[in-house]
Formats: C-alpha cells, structure tokens, sequence
C-alpha cells in the first residue's frame, strides 16, 4: 500500500450501557498540538462528566498516546487506542466522555464499553487512506479541455485547479497508478499535442 489509514472525517458517536452514557469524538489530527486543542475542548464542554478518556496517534513523530481518566487501568485508554492500532488508522484523536449511570460496569464491561464507543465513532467518521500524490499540470487547448478533465475524473485524478490564458492549464493530483493512465490518455486523446508536467507532490486523504 502507498500510504496508510486515517480518519475521512470527524466522527460522533453515544452508546448506553446500563444507564452510563458513552460519548465518543473522532478526528484527524496532523500534529500533537491539535489533539491537544481537541482534548482541552471536551474537557470543557463535558466538564461534569465523570471521566475524559482519551487516545491519540501522530504517525509523523511516532507520538502515540492515551489516558483512562481515572478508569481503572487499562480499561479504557487502552482499549480506545487498540480500535485505533487493529484497524491500522493513524493521525487521529478520540475522546470518550463518560457519564456514569451508578451501576459499576466491572473492568470487562469497561473495555466493551470503550471500545464499542470508539469503534462506532470511528465508522461514522469513515476512513481514508493518505497517499502521495502527484501535483500535475496539464496544458492544453480550450476545445481539449473538457474531454481532458473529463478522462482525468475517470482515471482516478482529483481536480485541484484550472487556469484560463492562451491555453488551459489543468492542474490535478494523482498517485503512481492514476498517473501512468493519465500520461497514456492525455497523449491519446490529444495526438500528443497537450503538454503533461509533474509540478509537485502532495500527501492527500482519499476516501475509502
């Protein structure tokens, strides 16, 4: 694979469990400071809450973190990173927000919960796979524009931007694959008349 998992999106979620009440946030971060900002967010919006549990990971950096809150150990913050690690999802933060229902829910129970609520937070925000990609420009006459950009949706390239001049650049990211198809269409539709460069490179999140 090129790339690895994140986050498509922010992800919510609440489950119940014998009258505790489970609130779960899923994001994805890029730094260490952002996970910290969200967590700082919950703890004051939830600030009556009974714990903040919570897990985070920066793939640049290796910075993997957790906390149960003042759960017994192991039974939360852990849990909430390992729906994380089994999944192979990096560059997130999750905070569960428990409301304590006043039955006792065992260590067992705990981890269920926990996980549970993680897990659905996270398939509700979706995942993505974040790939490098090529930065494209493609230079073309205006009546070959629109069957270009129309080939480049169909061979898997996100459009970024169009310039209008002389001539219409076309700019557009796609991986390895994507590209080597472009490359071959462009020159086939065009009769090798529209000019294809690689410009730069972007990391960018494609949507499972």
């Amino acid at each position: 694979m090129e790339g690895y998992f994140v986050p498509a999106d922010y992800g919510e979620a609440e489950y119940i469990e014998k009258r505790s009440r489970f609130i779960g946030h899923v994001w994805r971060i890029e730094n260490e400071e952002e996970a910290l900002t969200h967590l700082k967010k919950m703890r004051e919006k939830y600030w009556d809450a009974s714990h903040n549990v919570y897990a985070y990971s920066v793939k640049n950096g290796g910075i993997m973190r957790y906390s149960d809150d003042g759960e017994p150990s192991g039974t939360s913050g852990m849990p909430v990173l390992n729906v994380f690690r089994s999944g192979g999802v990096q560059d997130f933060c999750c905070v569960v927000t428990r409301y304590f229902g006043g039955t006792l829910l065992g260590a067992g129970g705990l981890v269920r919960a926990y996980s549970k609520t993680a897990s659905m937070a996270l398939d509700n925000a979706g995942k993505a796979v974040l790939r490098l990609m090529k930065t494209v420009m493609i230079t073309c006459s205006y009546p070959q524009f629109e069957k270009i950009k129309a080939e480049a949706v169909r061979c898997g390239a996100a459009i970024d931007d169009v310039m209008y001049g002389a001539e219409v650049q076309l700019f557009c990211s796609a991986g390895e694959n994507e590209l080597d198809k472009l490359q071959r269409r462009v020159r086939e539709i065009t009769a090798a008349t529209a000019q294809l460069e690689i410009v730069g490179e972007t990391m960018r999140a494609v949507r499972l």
